[in-house]
């Protein structure tokens, strides 16, 4: 028969699908194996719509038989099959259009499938690996057979043929091997189960492959005592998919051993996974999810390398190894996998457009996380301290990104410790046991807990009784800032001013401390220098003698979070507006204002600079000249 031509601009046409459109050619076992699934589906599907056809369903199936011999690879089905006519539609148009408006139709259109036939592009996927690809089909409930055969763009012919049983035959004779591609490895039997297991393990229908086995050989009659059990090679003709996925499955009807096994082999994780949600939605869009939060950081998950993602599947399907869309960037940490007939692909499989399914997925998806883990938090807290330990982190600076988008999602999963028994808490939980008449949520920045308790300026809240969060991460303060509140309740900062309600008694007598000190502290000011934006009378202070702050929009903490920044100097990164606190109530205030009164300024000088270089100690901050500062205190001790 002579051979014809491809239906469209097929040299380029071909070489644009071959080299454009698949990522990687290990893709091509996949498209054939999913297109003899849908061919069984139809096959299956008009079983139940035609009397006249009879099907037994558990002898569908798909085999694939290497040769290495012959050097083909042959993917068979007991489908549907297809007629001579149908090989010409399907097989014989390529596209409607030439390759380069079909080119320009790709980059433009969101659905293409207008465009491509039944077995679609994926089928001639098969020419990255194969030089000819021979098609051996025949319909079900007619007795010819015919066989299509190709060697790529120039052409194709059709011929009438033998086949015993209804189904097709895709034969590819794969290509020699080069310098650059070692294309025998698609005729080697454990490499052709991996790619079954990792793109095709869901497909509903069983594919059977020959796989050598080992097997103990038969215990002879007459073996003595001392026998020692000997071993043989089987070929076996094995089913390697699973078919059924667990995500399919009802709850009810997994073991946690089994999600937890299925979660180690497939994201390659020694430990059982922390938690375990499953959710599905039937209407708009359907999907099944199955989700795991890992019970422990990965090693290079605060890294650039680091990939979120999800498993993409369509009908069981491997479409995406890690599709980031489906995870906002706060649950990065999560992995699983999503099932969806739903989801719109192009002209290949491989290439998901970010459609309104999509989006609407990944919106339900961040929903049920979030409220997985409030539920964890509520009924297991100590499990849920442990992934509090492993990605909280992760979702304070997920608060502060992007302006605080995320703030009102995340706000409720947040623990920190309180002076509370130095004990982790929520905010809820914080707020819920508020004292009467307690205004604000407080909290203290330092590098400790211990620390924090320690701080000057946390008496005088601790002294009313109220809990304060110890905030003693670099990030806190930043997501104190985003949150701004929680259940309408300020977040404020024990340093600030304001922290504590003044009656009008309290305001004048720190008017006329403030009068009465401003010589020690205009001398103090012209001391210090640039050091210092000011120094002041503290309303902070109860009794500690001296404590560092900060004006403006820019704390103390901020200041020592840009200094830890990458290229940052301690001495040349920003800084905030320094407020150096004095208490005049204090010994240490009484002893710089007796210098200053009996004239003995030198004196006057050296407790300005100690008081300083105590506030920095206390606020955590560099000594500038730590080598000066000690001589400093000892010239004080002669």
């Amino acid at each position: 028969m002579a051979k014809k031509q491809f239906k469209a601009e097929s040299k380029r046409l071909m070489d644009l699908m071959i080299n454009s459109i698949y990522t990687h050619k290990e893709i091509f076992l996949r498209e054939i194996i999913s297109n003899a699934s849908d061919a069984i589906d139809k096959l299956a599907y008009l079983s139940l719509t035609d009397d006249t056809v009879k099907v037994k369903r558990s002898d569908l199936r798909i085999t694939v038989v290497p040769d290495k011999e012959a050097r083909t690879l042959t993917v068979s089905d007991n489908g549907v099959g297809m007629t001579a006519e149908e090989l010409e539609q399907n097989l014989g148009t390529i596209a409607r259009s030439g390759s380069l408006q079909f080119k320009r139709d790709m980059e433009q259109k969101d659905d293409a499938a207008d465009i491509i036939g039944q077995f679609g592009v994926g089928f001639y996927s098969a020419f990255m690996v194969a030089d000819e690809v021979t098609v051996v089909t025949r319909r079900h409930g007619e007795e010819a057979a015919h066989c299509w055969k190709s060697s790529g763009a120039d052409g194709y012919t059709v011929t009438e043929c033998g086949k015993e049983e209804p189904g097709t035959d895709v034969i590819m004779h794969i290509k020699a091997d080069t310098e650059d591609e070692h294309y025998s490895e698609y005729l080697e039997t454990n490499r052709l189960q991996s790619l079954i297991k990792k793109y095709s393990d869901y497909i509903r229908h069983p594919i059977r492959m020959e796989v050598e086995d080992y097997r103990e050989k038969e215990k002879p009659a007459d073996a003595g005592e001392d026998y020692k059990p000997e071993w043989e090679t089987v070929v076996e003709e094995k089913t390697i998919n699973s078919m059924v996925p667990l995500w399919q499955r009802p709850r009810s009807k997994v073991k946690q051993e089994e999600y937890d096994g299925f979660y180690r082999e497939k994201f390659g994780d020694w430990q059982p996974p922390l938690a375990t949600i499953t959710t599905s939605s039937e209407g708009t869009v359907t999907f099944k999810a199955l989700l795991f939060v890992p019970s422990s950081t990965p090693y290079d998950f605060y890294t650039r390398e680091y990939e979120k993602g999800l498993q993409l599947y369509s009908s069981g399907v491997l479409i995406m190894d890690k599709c980031a869309d489906l995870l906002p960037d706060c649950f990065r940490f999560v992995k699983g996998v999503v099932d969806s007939p739903d989801f719109s692909l192009n002209i290949s499989r491989e290439m998901l457009q970010h459609d309104r399914q999509l989006k609407i997925i990944a919106s339900a998806l961040e929903k049920k996380i979030k409220n997985e883990l409030v539920k964890l938090m509520k009924d297991d807290r100590e499990k849920y301290e442990k992934f509090w330990s492993a990605f909280g982190r992760q979702l304070k600076y997920s608060v502060v990104d992007n302006y605080g988008a995320k703030k009102e999602l995340l706000q409720d999963l947040l623990l920190f410790t309180t002076s509370k028994e130095g004990k982790l808490a929520s905010l809820a939980e914080y707020v819920e046991r508020m004292a009467e008449g307690q205004e604000f949520v407080y909290y203290v920045c330092a590098d400790t807990k211990e620390q924090a308790a320690r701080l000057p300026q946390v008496e005088r809240v601790a002294d009313k009784g109220w809990e304060i969060l110890y905030l003693t991460e670099e990030v806190d303060e930043f997501v104190m800032q985003a949150l701004g509140e929680v259940s309408g309740k300020k977040l404020k900062s024990v340093s600030d001013p304001d922290a504590l309600p003044e009656t009008d008694e309290e305001k004048a007598e720190q008017e006329k401390q403030a009068e009465e000190s401003k010589p020690v502290l205009d001398f103090v000011k012209e001391t210090l220098g640039d050091r210092i934006k000011e120094a002041r009378v503290s309303k902070i202070l109860k009794t500690a003698p001296v404590c560092m702050t900060a004006d403006g929009p820019m704390s103390l903490e901020m200041e020592k979070y840009f200094a830890k920044m990458e290229g940052a100097s301690p001495m040349g990164a920003m800084k905030a507006e320094r407020v150096l606190e004095l208490n005049p109530s204090s010994a240490a205030f009484g002893a710089l204002k007796s210098a200053l009164d009996g004239g003995d300024r030198e004196k006057a000088a050296k407790y300005a600079q100690v008081l300083y270089h105590q506030a920095l100690l206390i606020a955590g901050l560099p000594i500038e000249d730590p080598a000066a500062y000690t001589e400093l205190v000892c010239s004080l001790m002669g």
